[in-house]
């Protein structure tokens, strides 16, 4: 499933910025349960989300979806 896929690159690039769930639901204005369900892949994120998420995480949004080969 291709938000399952979606779902543990966004939880992969959190880590990697060593950011805990709660800190970073909390800087992309998300409550903690909608932010475990896209890293689960049982919710799709919005395009907003997706803005908000790569740009905490300093990435472009292609990347967090894994739509480039860095």
């Amino acid at each position: 499933m291709e938000n399952n896929r979606w779902g543990r690159r966004i939880r992969a690039f959190r880590k990697l910025k060593a950011m805990k769930q709660l800190d970073f639901a909390h800087k992309i204005g998300m409550s903690t349960s909608v932010l475990g369900q896209i890293e689960r892949g049982t919710r799709v994120p919005t395009i907003e989300q997706l803005d908000n998420m790569a740009s905490v995480l300093h990435i472009e949004v292609e990347e967090l979806m894994g739509e480039t080969n860095s």
